[in-house]
């Protein structure tokens, strides 16, 4: 019999200037965006600053539906212009847009927005940090919450990976970890350290309550000051033989463990409804 072990979060388009061409990295206070789902969410994303768009499709499908006065004019140009402007390792799909970083939203701002939060720890890699954005918003977070000096910046990167989420979550930079859980705790949030050590996380002891989740860094786990500034440590269940998960994992489960309780009847009889 196996154990049960807590996891431990281990219209027609008109030229593109000359300066496509040059390649190099975005000008300071913006980023390149590419890919269809992150350039799409942008458009629909009225807190973006657009500089310039670029498509190698006129009847590209992400016009469809973006607000014109928001939109900037596309510019068309051919795929080599993308690959050397973005890197050969972009899957840019065509389309590519130089805009504005996002403002800055103060913590008290976003968790006026309902669902948990998630707070990461020194969590540094931005593919990582796009991937528990895009199962943040899928599950109805209010935000996330990272350190400022150890944190990937807002990079295309990461909002390839985060697939039109970083346009729905707010992410909050702040100085000290363990104060930002300490502002939590005093607006009423119950703070988790998703780790192992603790007992297992269980959505529905927590139904009523808005609950914060903390997660450390890759193999480092939560540091000790964060850990004991959180209101308790738990783990997931997994009764297979892995011990750990990759964290942007940890963070999808830990997330879905909080809401699956509160999930529509309606859904509950769907999934359990037996095949004829």
């Amino acid at each position: 019999m196996r154990n049960t072990r807590p996891a431990r979060p281990s219209r027609r388009a008109k030229p593109a200037h000359s300066s496509a061409r040059e390649g190099g990295s975005a000008p300071a206070g913006c980023v390149w965006l590419f890919g269809t789902h992150a350039v799409s969410a942008a458009l629909c994303n009225p807190r973006r600053v657009f500089q310039r768009l670029l498509l190698t499709d006129q009847e590209s499908a992400i016009l469809q539906g973006a607000d014109v006065k928001h939109r900037p004019e596309p510019e068309l140009v051919a795929r080599s212009v993308l690959d050397e402007l973005l890197g050969p390792d972009a899957v840019h799909q065509g389309v590519a847009a130089l805009v504005k970083t996002l403002p800055d939203l103060s913590l008290a701002e976003a968790v006026e927005r309902p669902g948990p939060v998630l707070v990461l720890d020194q969590v540094t890699d931005p593919r990582n940090v796009g991937a528990i954005l895009r199962s943040a918003a899928a599950f109805g977070a209010a935000c996330l919450v990272v350190q400022d000096r150890n944190a990937p910046e807002e990079t295309a990167v990461l909002a390839k990976a985060a697939s039109g989420a970083l346009e729905v979550v707010p992410v909050v930079r702040e100085v000290n970890i363990s104060r930002a859980i300490e502002a939590l705790q005093k607006a009423n949030f119950w703070t988790i350290g998703l780790d192992a050590g603790g007992g297992l996380l269980e959505g529905a002891s927590l139904t009523g309550r808005r609950v914060a989740l903390v997660l450390g860094a890759e193999g480092k786990g939560l540091r000790r000051l964060v850990r004991e500034s959180c209101d308790e440590i738990a783990g997931l269940y997994m009764p297979g033989d892995m011990e750990s998960l990759n964290v942007s994992v940890a963070a999808a489960v830990g997330l879905y463990e909080l809401v699956r309780e509160r999930a529509p009847s309606a859904y509950h009889n769907a999934a359990t409804k037996k095949p004829i």
